[in-house]
């Protein structure tokens, strides 16, 4: 497998190119009127592009397009029709997200880009082989099997990503730091013999990261562009791939794994919902919650963990924030056992989710919002994102 420096550097390209691109995109974006108006239901006050999409994609073409010139991914790209697919499949839902961006298409219309989106992946062989349930069996899937829990995964991680991406720079840090930890999760498996190859998915989950970064500066608050439902649906894609070809094809007879990596590694797949734990769990949340108040899916609401969160009285950066390290420490959850066997080392990561819990409810502005008198607390601007507050199953409107 390539090392870790080719990685490195093909994850810096895709955050340089996506950087630089980012500006272009915003001022062609200006001209051609591809901008989120401020009105009522949004508390930005300038007209904002809402295509940064565009940016991320070509940093992820241009990283891609790269590493398949260097000799030293010649294992990843040789004889192996997956990148070409991952790439073929990234252009349709970007394309997806895209038109809904710029013209407003239909909830149909984005989730048959979606499965489109699944079906290319599928066609060009860049899909799971097991799916692991712990400590029961390891299910060898069949070519019956394969289209469904691919498009199933597909539309799982990118409605995760879409309806996270309610404020500047959420959507964007929570993937870094969730692309970053899979990629050590990958590295890990594949220095101890567990992960089949050729495989994708460790260059696919560092070029996200890259994007990401790149695309990080312009978009934290207060945001010059917004990734929009392009970007936002593309790095579902992104994570979609790197997790089911990572997860879903850790070898279920290796022995390389120690007592104290036991149950992570029986779980592959299980793995990214720790690490993408905060957009799973308000996806769950959004489905349940609708489900109980017999409202359709698609149907708007101001439940979401960064409403709640600045409800509460945090700020935009600050919730942002908070969901960020919520995200870092899931991931540290999740990694330690892997790299470690001691047990005394979760001691740390324990106590750090005890402090971000305590300094979530107990902030000063909390609890200065606690004693407002309830007619002051409804008054100001609706506590959302920074765009649209209508990010909804299955299709979202523009937000960031």
């Amino acid at each position: 497998m390539p090392d870790t420096a080719g990685y490195l550097f093909i994850g810096a390209v895709a955050a340089v190119v996506t950087f630089v691109a980012t500006p272009f995109v915003t001022r062609f974006a200006f001209r051609v009127g591809w901008v989120v108006m401020p009105d009522a239901r949004r508390v930005h006050t300038e007209p904002t592009p809402d295509v940064g999409g565009i940016a991320m994609f070509l940093g992820f073409a241009v990283a891609l397009l790269l590493a398949s010139t260097m000799g030293r991914f010649s294992l990843v790209f040789d004889n192996n029709s997956e990148p070409f697919g991952v790439l073929l499949a990234a252009l349709v839902i970007f394309a997806t997200g895209l038109l809904d961006d710029v013209r407003d298409i239909s909830a149909p219309a984005k989730v048959t880009g979606t499965v489109i989106a699944g079906l290319v992946l599928v066609w060009f062989g860049a899909t799971m082989f097991y799916f692991r349930v712990p400590f029961l069996d390891v299910f060898v899937l069949s070519n019956d099997w394969v289209p469904l829990i691919t498009i199933l995964w597909l539309m799982g991680m990118s409605q995760a990503v879409n309806l996270i991406d309610g404020l500047d720079g959420l959507a964007a840090g929570i993937v870094a730091i969730a692309a970053a930890a899979f990629f050590l999760y990958s590295q890990q498996l594949d220095d101890i013999g567990a992960l089949i190859q050729p495989n994708v998915g460790p260059l696919i989950a560092i070029i996200a990261f890259g994007v990401c970064v790149g695309f990080l500066p312009h978009n934290f608050n207060p945001a010059k562009i917004f990734m929009g439902d392009s970007g936002a649906l593309f790095l579902g894609l992104l994570m979609a791939v790197s997790t089911s070809v990572v997860g879903g094809r850790a070898d279920p007879d290796s022995q390389a794994y120690t007592p104290g990596q036991t149950y992570f590694f029986l779980a592959p797949l299980f793995i990214p919902l720790f690490i993408l734990g905060v957009p799973i769990f308000d996806t769950v949340f959004a489905i349940v919650r609708r489900a109980a108040k017999r409202q359709g899916f698609a149907t708007a609401d101001k439940g979401h963990l960064h409403h709640r969160l600045m409800n509460l009285g945090h700020g935009q950066r600050r919730s942002v924030l908070i969901l960020w390290l919520w995200t870092a420490i899931l991931s540290g959850f999740v990694l330690y056992p892997i790299f470690t066997d001691s047990r005394t080392g979760l001691i740390p990561i324990g106590t750090a989710a005890i402090a971000l819990s305590l300094y979530t409810v107990l902030h000063p502005e909390v609890r200065r919002r606690r004693q407002e008198p309830p007619a002051t607390q409804g008054e100001g601007p609706s506590p959302v994102g920074s765009t649209d507050v209508t990010r909804e199953l299955p299709a979202p409107d523009h937000a960031d």
